[in-house]
């Protein structure tokens, strides 16, 4: 029988995520009530981070032995250059993996340098890792195609360089190009949705959506101010933000909340919980900030949102939270729709605030009665390669979604980014939502 020691390294490393993720689920199984709430909280964060960290340890060993290892026995090997090589690819590495670990140290009114630098490494680290496994599959069906002779041996050594080479020049290019589109303000999206049985007195109604802003390391006050004043050039009557607004306590973060107290929507500023809040384990606190600035969660709760033109007309918006409290078995929190829809009847419009696509999903299988759903999470994947794995893991991936014939689910593709700063394939987006009456 093998020994632990005479494992190789990624097997090791593999079983450290292994005892790792059983611990997390430990934690949130049996010891969520017997340990104190600071002392949860931190236990989870560390754990998340080191999970990801071992996880990360795998590709940075195959990253590692395709960037140097295969040029060892260059002549290039023993040049100076190459040591700055090897120094550059740890520096590298070295900042990917310590991306997790901000969240616990480094999280202020703006984000620090090394903080962008940490997840920005990360973000090229992920698409490094793609190309990486791309290139080398397409690499072993050319051997499988090309046979065992000696025509496919020749130029071998050439193509095993070219592989990590070729891997890092398109690594640095999307990575500069997603810097850059993520750098961008978020574009104003207008859609117009029939609102089945809304009154003629609320058409035109205009809400604005915001949604996965995630305030932490990487986005601070400056870029919520700049949301604040795009979103008040809109002048909406209502607006709602879908969860996810950030990755820190709300003590530590409070200067950078600031600019919400400027929105001023006269029918109302709207909150839900997205899972990032729940993973900040600080959700009391929040909700007592967002209130502090005018803004109402909606904790598995409705409003009326009535007409401006006419008292006796209405419509219901309801909230739920997300389902990630259930999981984490977040005190008093999770998913409830039958408390949020409580007075909400079919006689009049329904709109939903749900943070996640599969909430939405489950809330229309529950109450197929519900005229709109407006959700986020999926950050339309926010960058290249993740948008096809963000799409596969949900109903609703981004845009408009018509559902029978008198429901619609919004999915936002983000206000800002989470942690990452850098976009491929998606854009953030400020949705300005047009309800139409029928």
């Amino acid at each position: 029988m093998i020994s632990f020691k005479q494992l190789p390294i990624e097997a090791k490393a593999a079983v450290a995520a292994g005892v790792v993720f059983f611990s997390m689920m430990l934690s949130r199984s049996y010891l969520a009530e017997k340990l104190d709430f600071r002392t949860r909280r931190w236990l989870l964060r560390l754990q998340m981070a080191l999970f990801a960290n071992t996880l990360m340890l795998m590709g940075s060993l195959h990253v590692w032995r395709s960037t140097v290892t295969t040029f060892t026995r260059s002549s290039a090997a023993t040049s100076f250059c190459f040591v700055l090589w090897k120094i550059a690819v740890l520096m590298f590495l070295a900042l990917a993996h310590s991306s997790f670990f901000t969240l616990l140290f480094l999280v202020a009114e703006e984000p620090y340098f090394f903080s962008l630098a940490a997840y920005t490494c990360l973000g090229a680290y992920i698409i490094l890792i793609f190309f990486l496994f791309t290139l080398g599959s397409v690499e072993q069906a050319y051997k499988f195609l090309a046979g065992r002779g000696a025509k496919a041996a020749t130029g071998n050594k050439n193509r095993t360089a070219l592989k990590p080479v070729l891997a890092v020049l398109l690594t640095v290019v999307l990575t500069v190009v997603g810097l850059l589109n993520a750098s961008q303000p978020p574009t104003v999206n207008s859609v117009e949705i029939p609102v089945h049985k809304l009154p003629s007195t609320m058409n035109n109604l205009k809400v604005v959506l915001l949604s996965d802003i995630h305030l932490g390391p990487t986005v601070g006050k400056t870029k919520l101010a700049m949301i604040v004043r795009m979103v008040k050039a809109l002048k909406p009557d209502i607006t709602v933000i879908v969860g996810d607004l950030s990755d820190a306590e709300a003590k530590i973060i409070r200067p950078a909340v600031e600019p919400l107290g400027e929105l001023d929507s006269p029918l109302g500023t709207y909150f839900v919980t997205g899972n990032h809040e729940y993973y900040t384990s600080d959700v009391s606190n929040w909700f007592e900030l967002l209130k502090s600035f005018n803004i109402q969660p909606l904790h598995n709760e409705n409003v009326k949102i009535v007409s401006p033109k006419s008292t006796s007309d209405w419509f219901c918006l309801a909230g739920v939270d997300d389902i990630e409290a259930d999981v984490l078995h977040y005190s008093g929190h999770g998913m409830d729709l039958k408390k949020a829809l409580r007075g909400c009847s079919s006689e009049h419009a329904i709109v939903l605030l749900a943070h996640q696509p599969i909430a939405a999903k489950w809330a229309l299988q529950e109450r197929p009665d519900i005229n709109l759903i407006l959700s986020g999470h999926t950050h339309g994947g926010q960058i290249f390669p993740l948008n096809a794995g963000a799409y596969l893991l949900n109903p609703f991936f981004v845009g408009l979604y018509q559902v029978g014939q008198n429901t619609f689910v919004y999915v936002s593709p983000g206000t800002m980014y989470y942690g990452i700063p850098m976009r491929l394939g998606s854009r953030a987006e400020i949705t300005e939502i047009i309800l139409r009456s029928p």
